[in-house]
C-alpha cells in the first residue's frame, strides 16, 4: 500500500458541470422489456443520468466547470501554474487535452499542463499529484479538471452496463495554506485484474478495424457490444471491492491518526447502491454521513466523488471538515484519502447544452516564425 502524506495543501474551491440532457432510466427501454428495465434500475439504484450530445466532450464539461470556478472566486488566471486534466474519454489521441484547456481558459504559457489517463480512482490520484507538486515547488495555484463522457463508451444493448454510466465534469482549485493540516492518501494497483473492466479495441494493441466496430452477441443472455465498447465482469469486480476497499479504508484512517467518529463525511465512488451499502454495513458507518448521487447522475467514473461533494455538500463545508474519499475502478486501481476541507467554496452546478462542433478555439491566424526560412517553417495552424 503506497501511503503519501502532505501538509498545508488543500482544495479551496469546487465547481461542477453536467450535460443538460436528463435520461430517465425507467424509460430507457429501446432494447429491453420494461420489466427487465425496472429490475435492473431498482437493483443498481440509478434512476436518472446526464448524457452529453455528439458535440460535447469531457473537456467541454471541464471548461464550463473551470470557468464557473474562476469567475465565482475571482481567480487571477495568471496565477494558475498547474493544470491536470483527468479523463479516459479525452478529446484526441494527441495532443493532451490539458494543453487545449490551458489555451481555452486563457492561462499563462508558463502553466504546467498534462493529462492523467486513469479510471474511477483518478481524482484521488490527481489530488496526490497536485499536492505533491505544490508542496515541493513554487506553484501558486493548481486546477484539477476531471471529466468523463462514459455514455459514449458503453453500448446500449449490453444490459450489464447500459443503465449505469453518465457524464459530468468538475474543477477543483488547489492552494497552499497551513490551515489544511495533514492529508493522507493510499494509492493501489493490481494489474493482474486489468481485464475486469476494459475496452479491448481502439488502441495500439488492438487497433480499430471495421470488425471491431460491429456489435455482436457476447453471452447467453443476448447482450450485445462491439470490441470498442466497454465491458465489466461485475461479479469479479464486486468480489474485488468487498475484499480490498474496507481494508484500505481502515488502514488509511489508522495511518492518518483519525478516529472513524472524527470523519464528517464518507464520500464513496458512486459505482452502484448495492456495493456502497454493503461497505457501509460491513464497516458500521453512520449512513447519515454518506452523501450519494448515483440515483440522479449514475456512475460518472472518476468524476463521481468530487461531483458528489459539489452536489450534496454545498454549504456544508464551512469551517474545518474531515472527509474520507474512496474510489476504485479500471486497472484495477483503488485509492483512499483522508482530507481536510476548510471553508471550501462550492459553486452551483452548471448545465451544459451543447459543445462546439468544430475546434474554433484552436484556430488562429498563421504567422510565420521570424528568421526561419519558409521551407523549414512548420508553424501552421494546429501544429
Amino acid at each position: 500500500m503506497a501511503l503519501l502524506k502532505f501538509k498545508g495543501v488543500g482544495i479551496t474551491a469546487l465547481a461542477g458541470a453536467v450535460p443538460k440532457r436528463v435520461v430517465n432510466n425507467l424509460e430507457y427501454t429501446d432494447f429491453f422489456p420494461k420489466e427487465q428495465v425496472i429490475e435492473v434500475v431498482e437493483k443498481v439504484g440509478v434512476y436518472e443520468r446526464r448524457f452529453a450530445d455528439e458535440n460535447t466532450c469531457s473537456s467541454d464539461l471541464c471548461f464550463a466547470a473551470a470557468q464557473k470556478l474562476i469567475i465565482d472566486n475571482e481567480i487571477d488566471r495568471g496565477e494558475i501554474d498547474l493544470l491536470i486534466f483527468i479523463s479516459q474519454t479525452q478529446d484526441y489521441r494527441m495532443p493532451a487535452t490539458a494543453c487545449t484547456l490551458q489555451h481555452r481558459l486563457g492561462l499563462s504559457n508558463s502553466c504546467i499542463a498534462f493529462d492523467v489517463n486513469l479510471g474511477c480512482s483518478a481524482f484521488i490520484y490527481g489530488m496526490s499529484v497536485a499536492y505533491s507538486m505544490m508542496q515541493s515547488g513554487a506553484i501558486r495555484k493548481a486546477l484539477i479538471l476531471d471529466g468523463e463522457t462514459r455514455s459514449k463508451v458503453y453500448g446500449p444493448r449490453d444490459r450489464r452496463s447500459a443503465f449505469i454510466f453518465g457524464d459530468g465534469g468538475v474543477a477543483a482549485l488547489v492552494e497552499k495554506d497551513d490551515k489544511f493540516g495533514e492529508t493522507t492518501f493510499s494509492l493501489n494497483t493490481d494489474g493482474s485484474r486489468a481485464d475486469l473492466i476494459m475496452i479491448k479495441a481502439g488502441g495500439y494493441r488492438h487497433p480499430s478495424t471495421p470488425e471491431t466496430l460491429v456489435e455482436r452477441v457476447v453471452d447467453e443472455y443476448g447482450n450485445m457490444r462491439s470490441d470498442e465498447q466497454g465491458y465489466m465482469k461485475g461479479g469479479d469486480v464486486f468480489n474485488f471491492v468487498i475484499r480490498e476497499i474496507p481494508r484500505d479504508i481502515k488502514k488509511t484512517i489508522a495511518e492518518s491518526g483519525k478516529a472513524v467518529e472524527e470523519i464528517d463525511y464518507f464520500c464513496f465512488h458512486q459505482a452502484n447502491n448495492f456495493i456502497n451499502a454493503f461497505i457501509a454495513k460491513k464497516m458500521k458507518l453512520d449512513v447519515s454521513k454518506i452523501p450519494h448521487t448515483i440515483e440522479k447522475f449514475g456512475n460518472t467514473s472518476s468524476v463521481s466523488v468530487p461531483l458528489t461533494i459539489v452536489s450534496e455538500l454545498k454549504d456544508k463545508l464551512d469551517g474545518c471538515k474531515c472527509l474520507m474519499l474512496s474510489a476504485f475502478g479500471v486497472g484495477m486501481t483503488w485509492a483512499t484519502g483522508i482530507v481536510s476541507f476548510v471553508d471550501t467554496k462550492i459553486s452551483d452546478i452548471v448545465e451544459v447544452e451543447s459543445g462546439q462542433p468544430v475546434d474554433e478555439y484552436l484556430r488562429r491566424e498563421y504567422t510565420p516564425i521570424e528568421g526561419v526560412p519558409e521551407e523549414l517553417d512548420t508553424h501552421t495552424n494546429g501544429d
